[in-house]
């Protein structure tokens, strides 16, 4: 960040009084610009034995298959953004959401919270951020082609899970890879 927000002059980094962290602060208004964590919502829509993914239309991981999930929106609540997520992407009507996983990435700043969700019916298709959308047995799940950890984690867990017939919340972080 360069420039405020408020007033449009220069900031800079700065411990603010009170604080312990170095935060974008206007060298003119005093205002102070604080940077927080994303929040990715989304679903893991169930249908039967199978899971609805959806194949990316859009950057990052283009061509790779992902659950319906997207950045929260302000004046949403977490359920909102996660049902929207899932008719944006993959047309998908959905009931019955609890929260499954809630996966933290400080490497990132994101944090995503997926919801285990019912399918209400399988007239989903693809919205604009996907080229396919298909449900997945377990056995059928294109493993190498998922687009990102935190899909590979929560299905993962999803199939271990059913095998035992409980779902608990799943709270866990994922570090960045080392190189």
């Amino acid at each position: 960040m360069k420039y405020c927000q408020n007033c449009g002059s220069t900031v800079s980094l700065a411990i603010p009084q009170g604080d312990n962290r170095h935060r974008h602060v206007c060298s003119s208004c005093g205002d102070i610009h604080y940077q927080n964590p994303k929040i990715v919502a989304g679903c893991l829509p169930i249908w039967e034995d199978k899971v609805l993914l959806c194949k990316r239309a859009i950057n990052p991981r283009y061509d790779f298959w992902t659950l319906p999930a997207g950045f929260m929106e302000n004046e949403e609540t977490l359920e909102q953004a996660a049902l929207r997520e899932s008719v944006e992407e993959a047309n998908a009507t959905l009931e019955n959401l609890r929260l499954y996983t809630v996966l933290s990435l400080p490497h990132i700043s994101q944090v995503y919270m997926m919801f285990l969700a019912d399918l209400k019916n399988t007239d989903f298709h693809p919205g604009l951020e996907s080229l396919q959308t298909n449900l997945f047995t377990e056995e059928e799940i294109p493993w190498n082609e998922l687009a990102f950890k935190t899909i590979d984690v929560t299905l993962r867990h999803y199939f271990l899970d059913r095998k035992k017939g409980v779902f608990p919340l799943h709270n866990s972080i994922i570090e960045k890879k080392s190189d």
